[in-house]
């Protein structure tokens, strides 16, 4: 603000003292054309000029003599003292304009005199022109700008403090709420949710955390299903293994049928855990990246076959029937991973078997569609909850089926059929079940 004060006022005194300076040279000028050899028709000229002055409400016009004596003045017949301030010597010394700002030596006030000397026409310095004005009026608009600036810094000082105060309540105290409900989510408190203010970046950051957090509450709740899914499934034939052997140690005399009938289900549920532990392994492998493909050109639809004809005798014994519905059509071979691919079939043969059993069919297709092999298993159950659609894939949900398994099933198949490139969708079919489509690309243009 100092600094403001200052060259506002360097700038104000330096114009009017320019100002004067160009109006005492074009004076100056007129009287040097004007005026004739005579000193008495000068003196004279000075005179009626000084009477005719028609500024003389703002400016006091003054002709001074070489000894600093005034002539004339545009405020009439001089009865004071001669001036006495520094730029009347100059401008004769010199014979250049000169000016003078400060206290008049006489009365006190503050003035601008700008005295510029009068030539005559041997070069001689005959006297000097000076206008002298009152610094009141400009010192008034100085103190008033200056009061006017000191003003608006004010203003704006307070205008920054309440924007501050403004950015404080709608910027950091949601930012402050934001931080310690993800805290309290990073210690465990997953679901907590942050209350949305306003519809902005913090209002978008809040929705973008509350989904995360009914993201990773969620996540939570089916690891912890997944757990206990995987508990039961274990105990299950753990007890039926364990259950035999103690029943075949203990007996005193061995039947050669009952432990033939006891070591086939004993070898049937070690199958069943050899499975499952499996499975897990496959799903800990996509989880840290070590799930790799052998890929190599294939025929798919032999495998496929291969796959449901052997299925289907199974599906047999539980009252199932799998239908097939073969075609003549081309299906070229395509690269793949002949494993994994029959793994992907066996296990969405195996849910349908599970979740859509109660219907008794699954029918199975192969088809060539455009630049891809396309497989659709149905079955003829229930079909899925809509609600449950979209998670049905997800690693460990379960959903509200009853049926045993661990949840990863899917998650696996679908890593498969990406990992080919390919797509792998769900979804209730017309007329009930579930239809599950895996599409291929063959690799051709």
């Amino acid at each position: 603000m100092v600094i403001f004060s200052v060259s506002f006022s360097i700038y104000c005194y330096s114009n009017l003292r320019v100002g004067l300076e160009e109006k005492a040279k074009t004076t100056t000028d007129f009287f040097g054309n004007y005026i004739s050899q005579s000193y008495n028709e000068y003196y004279q000229s000075c005179i009626r000029f000084a009477q005719t002055f028609e500024e003389k409400n703002n400016l006091e016009l003054q002709f001074i003599s070489t000894s600093g004596k005034i002539v004339a003045s545009s405020y009439g017949q001089w009865a004071g003292q001669a001036p006495e301030t520094s730029d009347i010597a100059d401008a004769i010394a010199t014979g250049e304009i000169s000016h003078f700002m400060g206290r008049n030596p006489h009365t006190g006030e503050r003035i601008l005199a700008v005295s510029s000397p009068m030539i005559y026409v041997n070069g001689e310095v005959i006297g000097v022109l000076r206008y002298v004005t009152s610094l009141r009026n400009v010192d008034k608009q100085i103190v008033m700008a200056v009061g006017i600036a000191v003003l608006l810094g004010i203003l704006f000082i307070a205008f920054v403090l309440y924007s501050s105060r403004f950015f404080i309540r709608s910027i950091l105290e949601p930012v402050s709420e934001i931080t310690a409900t993800a805290k309290r989510i990073a210690s465990g408190s997953y679901g907590a949710r942050i209350q949305k203010h306003q519809d902005d970046e913090i209002g978008e950051l809040a929705d973008t955390i509350n989904d995360m957090s009914a993201k990773i509450a969620q996540s939570e709740k089916m690891q912890s299903e997944f757990i206990s899914s995987v508990s039961h499934e274990l105990r299950t034939p753990l007890t039926a293994i364990t259950g035999w052997g103690e029943t075949i140690l203990s007996a005193d005399q061995i039947d050669p049928a009952e432990t033939r009938r006891g070591m086939v289900i004993i070898l049937r549920e070690a199958r069943r855990l050899t499975g499952m532990v499996e499975e897990l392994l496959e799903f800990t492998r996509m989880q840290d990246g070590r799930f790799t493909l052998n890929m190599e050109e294939a025929d798919l639809r032999a495998e496929f076959e291969d796959t449901v004809f052997m299925y289907g005798s199974r599906l047999q014994q539980e009252g199932i029937t799998l239908e097939y519905e073969e075609n003549d059509e081309e299906i070229p071979e395509i690269p793949c991973d002949v494993s994994r691919m029959r793994q992907v079939f066996l296990n969405i043969l195996d849910n349908a078997a599970k979740h859509g059993g109660e219907g008794k069919r699954i029918t199975a297709s192969i088809h060539h569609e455009g630049s891809n092999v396309v497989v659709r298993i149905r079955d003829f159950g229930p079909g899925i909850p809509e609600e449950e659609l979209p998670h049905v894939k997800m690693k460990f949900y379960k959903g509200s089926s009853k049926a045993r398994g661990n949840g990863i099933g899917l998650a696996v198949c679908e890593e498969i059929v990406t990992m080919h490139g390919g797509t792998l969708t769900l979804e209730n079919a017309p007329g009930g079940g579930t239809l599950v489509t895996i599409s291929l690309p063959t690799g051709e243009e």
